[in-house]
């Protein structure tokens, strides 16, 4: 190997090029030749040869990229595989400590079932909320829609979500700032009470599954309704930990949001302008004409929000990966994956895991698409 990185580089390149060429040609030929053997003209065979020659780049990738590392993972799955050391075949032990054994990620799985249940029937109620309050066509529609699009452009990445580390600060964060100022006022005051006791209720019967332990449940019970100058204690207690990670969820719900503009911008005009002939005021045109009509929408939101609140992973490594006491209580399945993973170095563990998720995910995703029709309305008439 070259001392130069530079030279080094391009020869990386170059070679990365001609492996690209190679392989194009060589999928092309073959695709021709199995062509030709099925008796297909010279003409088609000349088409087969063009189409797998520039798909091929593609296949190629797929197969290197994805193929051959899932069937890697579902080998390491059943094996005692811990680098540098080589892999022992161990059978379905790895998947036995998971599901009958370890309690860490049952926590895990509890976790993620809590974001997942109640973070995003929040994430798509807000979404929904801001469609609906857009599609009103007022004057600077689209400064608030830029607005409220910008938390999906700046993404999870590190530096955001140090931001909201430091924003849901107990004593000096500027949320908890504003909740005491919008607190001074008597009626939201007893609603900023009234949703810490709810939430910490709720979270303490969550941890209290987890641990098998609802000594902290009934603490919370006991202590009864909050003083006036409580607020909510983001990212120091395990009560709140979880819900940190939800209004990030709720804060980055533009693109649920541009779906559901579309699906409103979708819904005919005559059908509204009839409804209001009739007299029917703006919340049963929504309910009885828009929501029947955005279901599609709706499914689709569902689906994707489902499956990326399961793989949620960077708000909590950001939050809670240095604190080892407040960690458990936020652990979701892709941390555990990447905790047994990549910081004990358990990787047939790891896969085991990751091939877990996997399943889960599709068993909800048929189930969903099983239960669409009962539901989601496709005909518009």
């Amino acid at each position: 190997m070259t001392e130069n990185p530079y030279l080094y580089t391009l020869l990386t390149v170059a070679a990365t090029v001609a492996f690209i060429v190679v392989a194009s040609f060589g999928l092309g030929f073959l695709a021709r030749g199995v062509a030709r053997l099925a008796g297909f003209s010279r003409l088609r065979q000349s088409s087969t040869f063009a189409g797998y020659f520039f798909a091929a780049p593609w296949i190629v990738g797929f197969v290197i990229f994805v193929v051959v590392p899932m069937a890697a993972s579902l080998y390491w799955s059943f094996t005692n595989y811990r680098i540098p050391e080589a892999p022992i075949w161990v059978g379905f032990r790895n998947y036995t400590r998971l599901l009958l054994e370890d309690r860490e990620f049952r926590g895990s799985m509890v976790n993620t079932l809590f974001l997942t249940v109640i973070g995003l029937p929040l994430q798509i109620s807000a979404a929904l909320l801001l469609a609906v309050l857009l599609n009103q066509k007022q004057r600077g529609e689209r400064v608030f829609r830029l607005a409220f699009y910008l938390p999906v452009i700046l993404g999870f990445n590190a530096a955001v979500l140090l931001c909201w580390r430091l924003m849901l600060n107990a004593g000096t964060g500027i949320v908890n700032q504003i909740i005491r100022a919008l607190s001074r006022f008597p009626p939201l005051g007893y609603l900023n009470r009234a949703v810490i006791y709810v939430v910490e209720i709720v979270n303490a019967f969550f941890l209290g599954i987890n641990n098998g332990n609802f000594t902290l449940f009934n603490k919370v019970i006991a202590s009864g309704f909050p003083a006036a100058n409580r607020v909510p204690m983001w990212i120091q207690t395990p009560l709140w930990s979880k819900m940190a990670v939800i209004l990030l969820m709720v804060w980055g719900c533009g693109t649920m949001m541009l779906i559901f503009l579309a699906g409103l911008n979708n819904v005919p005009r005559e059908l509204q302008e009839a409804a209001e002939v009739d007299g029917a005021g703006p919340w049963k045109r929504f309910w009885r004409i828009s929501f029947p009509l955005i279901t599609p929408y709706i499914f689709y939101n569902l689906i994707v929000g489902m499956i990326a609140a399961i793989q949620i992973f960077e708000p909590i490594y950001v939050l809670y990966r240095d604190n080892a006491t407040l960690a458990p209580s936020a652990y979701s399945l892709v941390y555990y994956l990447w905790r047994a993973t990549f910081r004990f170095n358990e990787i047939g563990y790891g896969s085991a895991i990751s091939w877990v998720v996997l399943v889960l995910i599709l068993l909800i995703t048929l189930i969903q698409f099983r239960l669409q029709n009962r539901w989601v309305q496709y005909e518009l008439y």
